[in-house]
């Protein structure tokens, strides 16, 4: 059951309670339950509100080394087959490539087929079918890079966040005192000022030290407003689930280590072939298939 189904079935229950006789007896508890009602639409309608629009997908290399930076890459390709199979349309914000075509870190926009959505066939859009793909995954493997072929094991940090347009980037302000601006000459796509002028943009909110990138666009100002989207997205994600935690009782103030014991899915190709999913416990031997895009059955609504 969802959240936002837990939400509803609490609601009719407390919706039910204010039709006993002797609910309104107490005046107090009256309020209170009133006030839980309120508050619990308003939650219900914040579930999943942007879940029908598109997504901002980041991958960061963890501990592993050049092996990381592969798998960075490995997962980037997979993710990458698995929109073009649904039909989804994807950008490149910014990429940190090393010199064995691996990523340190890369960030694209992913944009949801409208027509599909539009019919009716597809009722989410790239944000809500990918949201749970967020979390650290684990590679098990012979390392291609080291000369004796020994096991190794890396670590990559995946983190889907909804698109943020202009009008709901305003909904989360953040102070211009918490933010910091860096400029740099793009190395990425970008017309005849690419290498010439320093159209590259690092965002770092102050408080977090939270960091984003953006060089795909023209000019610095477009960059700029990129990167400012992205961070808003991510302060919102972050803000949504400690949230949850709170709610839960779980939440620790610390950042996520991309290292053994925060994984979420592990991919083993070596001494066996087998890709798990800790969360759901689903699980496949057919690891060239998932690599290749087919995901489906590891996606956690």
């Amino acid at each position: 059951m969802s959240e936002k189904d837990i939400q509803k079935k609490k609601l009719e229950e407390l919706e039910a309670l204010m039709n006993q006789v002797d609910f309104w007896a107490d005046k107090a508890r009256a309020q209170a339950v009133i006030k839980e009602i309120a508050d619990l639409k308003t939650e219900i309608a914040g579930v999943g509100k942007y879940d029908s629009g598109d997504a901002v997908l980041t991958i960061i290399a963890g501990a592993g080394g050049v092996d990381a930076e592969d798998f960075a890459r490995m997962l980037l390709e997979m993710y990458l087959k698995f929109f073009t199979k649904k039909g989804f349309g994807y950008q490149t914000v910014h990429q940190n490539e090393n010199n064995h075509g691996g990523f340190r870190n890369v960030t694209i926009e992913v944009t949801g087929h409208s027509a599909l959505r539009a019919s009716g066939s597809m009722s989410k859009g790239a944000y809500g079918l990918l949201k749970n793909e967020n979390g650290v995954h684990r590679l098990v493997r012979t390392s291609p890079f080291n000369a004796k072929g020994l096991r190794h094991t890396s670590f990559a940090l995946v983190e889907f966040i909804p698109k943020f347009e202009k009008a709901s980037a305003s909904d989360l302000v953040i102070p211009e005192e918490d933010i910091r601006y860096e400029f740099s000459r793009s190395s990425g796509p970008g017309g005849q000022n690419v290498n010439k002028r320093e159209t590259a943009v690092r965002v770092v909110h102050i408080p977090t030290n939270m960091a984003v990138h953006a060089e795909g666009e023209r000019s610095q100002a477009q960059n700029k407003e990129k990167a400012l989207q992205i961070l808003r997205a991510k302060l919102y994600v972050k803000q949504e689930e400690e949230r949850k935690k709170k709610e839960q009782g779980l939440y620790v103030s610390k950042t996520m280590e991309i290292e053994w014991g925060n994984q979420i899915r592990s991919y083993v190709l070596h001494p066996y072939k087998m890709v798990k999913d800790h969360r759901s416990g689903v699980e496949t031997a057919q690891v060239d298939e998932v690599l290749d895009g087919d995901i489906e059955r590891f996606l956690v609504q």
